[in-house]
């Protein structure tokens, strides 16, 4: 053999050599990983605080042959809530006692057993729920958590015969497809991986979690404007599955796996961050609380009212810094040490959703189009009451619990900011989910003010309204016209319906006075006042207030089972227009001052130097704030109107257009197209302006002394999202 030949096979053998040890190196490097994965998980599993009374309780119910005392283990349906799921919750608890060395029951052998004989009762009867969710996800969470904490010292054949009841939670799965759901049984299924050894699908799993987060705009997922839809109807499902099923489920797995190769990318790592404090956070009240106004069929259960956890946000700031000051200012909100501070008002365009933010108060508007439906089905029971919920919904919150559980005594026909015909009952469940009949529905919005319209009709009764909304610092503007309705039942909008807390007053023909308790209607009312909230009439008016006890029971508004017929009693404000039956043509204006005194109520409707409500019309509804300089309107088709002296704009289309104004001077114009129809959109202001941008241009009418400004609307995905240019 030649020199050359033996040499050429040293280095063919050093590179075996090389290449082995390498893969040596690698397979150890992702062993230890999937150590460290597998103890982080196990760990956020055990920070459960065991109480031994509570192991004694579950231990109490338990009956010789492993079921529970408690539990219909033969009703299976939908309604019936799947209380089976009790069962495999309560054996991971007292698989928790049991490895946890704070309890007594630690390394308890008769604890063991029974935690077997639990195991054993399910897994020989497997009971398979109705709904998808109760197989496909509690069933295998459950068994999967108990197999990570406990099941290495289960007797095999338990664990083997567990195994199909948690592999129903598979990427193939029904409940697998694209949004909250995916990720959280991906991860299911990924957590089974890490106990059963299967490194390999485990890295597969990983991959898949880390791909979901992205845009899905106009499918199931993440749309464009950090809302979330869980189904392609389009309702926004932000705070229910885009919260905890999709944000929080993605910021677990990229806690789980940070620092290790299986790490997610900062890209998708802060896209997570930008739906957290773009969207979630935004859809809050002061990013602490839930808001009722983005609850589906949800809000027909009783719930806790309680800041939310920081725990998602610490656990984001493990991967990036990204944006890591407005995070720890959440963290700091949500922990009481830090007072609200933001202003904002955002447009979510996908979902028809609008929400103002001031230090002082939250508030938001709920509605819907041609291009997505009104209100989640009632699935599995709740809802059923949720007919109106998105028919311009207008819920306002200085505190964040002014509604807190007042559902089985609510008036679902009076709900705030809603104009609906009264009618003797709700339609069944059936008949709740509807598509929008109008596509004039939208906001215009620089990031801090805004207004909205909605060009109502109802799907359910024959009533149409032409309603908007118009937001500023300190107070907002609620104007409705054009109300028909062919039904011989009356007509109601509703201001407020509220739970009451203190004194109702009001100014009635000149004199402040209380309000009794009771249900009246009441003439010549300049304004009402209750709970720190001034509702301000432009002209005296006829007004309806109740203020009294309501009862009702929370069996009352959901077909689930297993729901408390108690009788319920709250103490209820409501505030409404009555526009009779049969209106042709009705309006109503009022005046919103959240945050104020009885005292500063009066005085602002004394003086009413800030608000001019230049109309309200079926063509044109438009608001000015004087001291702010900023000018709202609603054209519903082309038209023009004079805002100031010797001022007149006028749009060439239906749209929406903001002004601020400088000393008679136009200095920045905001426009969008809430039809969704406009590529471009020309608006015309007298005097003389001569700008260009990358996305307007102007042309001088010097005869005129007028500006007609020529605007590109955004497209695509961007269609509905308003437009700001600055024209000085």
């Amino acid at each position: 053999m030649s020199k050359q030949s033996i040499y050429r096979l040293i280095a063919l053998l050093l590179i075996g050599i090389n290449t082995l040890a390498q893969s040596t190196n690698t397979s150890s490097q992702a062993l230890n990983d999937v150590k460290i994965i597998k103890e982080r998980i196990v760990a956020d599993l055990m920070a459960t605080k065991i109480s031994d009374s509570q192991v004694e309780s579950i231990l109490a119910r338990m009956n010789n042959d492993g079921s529970f005392q408690g539990i219909n283990y033969e009703d299976l349906s939908r309604t019936a809530g799947f209380p089976h799921g009790r069962h495999t919750q309560d054996l991971v608890y007292l698989a928790k006692a049991y490895k946890s060395k704070s309890s007594k029951y630690y390394q308890n052998k008769q604890l063991k057993e029974r935690i077997i004989s639990g195991l054993d009762f399910w897994v020989k009867h497997d009971f398979v729920g109705d709904n998808w969710h109760d197989n496909q996800i509690t069933t295998p969470t459950n068994l999967g958590n108990l197999m990570l904490i406990i099941g290495e010292e289960l007797p095999k054949e338990l664990v083997t015969k567990a195994q199909p009841m948690i592999g129903r939670a598979n990427m193939n799965a029904s409940g697998a497809r694209p949004s909250g759901d995916r990720i959280v049984i991906a991860g299911i299924l990924a957590k089974n991986l890490l106990f059963m050894g299967d490194y390999q699908e485990f890295d597969k799993i990983i991959q898949i979690i880390e791909g979901e987060m992205k845009f899905a705009t106009g499918e199931r997922g993440l749309q464009h404007d950090y809302s979330f839809h869980h189904r392609v109807d389009r309702v926004n499902n932000t705070s229910s599955y885009g919260y905890g099923k999709f944000a929080n489920a993605y910021g677990d797995w990229s806690y789980y796996v940070a620092g290790t190769t299986y790490a997610f990318s900062k890209e998708k790592i802060n896209q997570l961050v930008d739906y957290y404090l773009d969207g979630i956070y935004k859809q809050m009240v002061y990013g602490i609380y839930e808001d009722i106004s983005v609850k589906n069929r949800s809000i027909s259960g009783k719930s806790t009212f309680h800041p939310q956890s920081t725990l998602e946000i610490e656990r984001v700031l493990v991967s990036t810094d990204y944006r890591k000051a407005e995070l720890e200012e959440i963290i700091r909100l949500r922990k009481g040490e830090s007072k609200p501070s933001a202003s904002f008002a955002k447009f979510f365009w996908q979902s028809e959703h609008f929400v103002v933010q001031r230090p002082q108060f939250y508030t938001t508007v709920r509605m819907f189009s041609t291009r997505n439906r009104n209100m989640e089905e009632p699935y599995n029971g709740p809802g059923k009451t949720t007919h109106h919920r998105a028919d311009g919904t207008n819920y306002l919150m200085l505190k964040g619990d002014e509604y807190h559980n007042i559902w089985p005594v609510y008036n679902w026909q009076k709900i705030s900011g809603t104009t609906i015909v009264q009618k003797p009952q709700l339609p069944g469940p059936n008949e709740i989910q509807k598509a929008g009949l109008t596509d004039f529905v939208g906001a215009v919005t620089d990031g801090l003010y805004g207004a909205v319209v909605f060009d109502f009709k109802s799907p359910h009764d024959p009533l149409e309204a032409k309603k908007s909304w118009f937001f500023f610092d300190n107070e907002y503007v609620c104007l409705g016209t054009a109300i028909k309705s062919n039904s011989d039942l009356p007509v109601f909008t509703t201001v407020n319906q509220v739970l009451m807390h203190g004194d109702v007053r009001m100014m009635q023909d000149g004199a402040q006075k209380s309000v009794p308790k009771g249900s009246r209607t009441l003439d010549k009312v300049k304004w009402v006042y209750h709970d720190r909230i001034g509702y301000i009439f432009p002209q005296p008016t006829t007004i309806n207030v109740s203020n009294q006890a309501e009862t009702g029971r929370w069996s009352d508004i959901t077909d689930q089972k297993n729901i408390s017929n108690e009788l319920v009693s709250e103490d209820v404000f409501s505030l409404w227009f009555n526009h009779g039956n049969k209106p042709n043509g009705a309006s109503y204006q009022c005046i919103v001052v959240p945050a104020v005194t009885e005292q500063q109520v009066a005085e602002t409707a004394a003086t009413n130097r800030s608000i001019d409500i230049l109309s309200n019309t079926p063509d044109l509804q438009v608001v000015r704030h004087n001291q702010l300089g900023i000018i709202q309107l609603a054209f519903y088709k082309a038209g023009a109107i004079n805002v100031e002296k010797g001022i007149a704009v006028s749009l060439d289309s239906p749209g929406m257009a903001m002004l601020k104004m400088n000393e008679g001077r136009l200095s920045e114009l905001t426009l969008s197209d809430p039809s969704r129809k406009l590529s471009q959109i020309s608006f015309s202001v007298t005097g003389k302006y001569k700008a260009k941008g990358e996305n307007y241009r102007t042309e001088v009418d010097e005869i005129k002394n007028s500006t007609l400004c020529i605007v590109d609307l955004p497209q695509g995905v961007y269609a509905g999202k308003s437009v700001t240019i600055k024209v000085e």
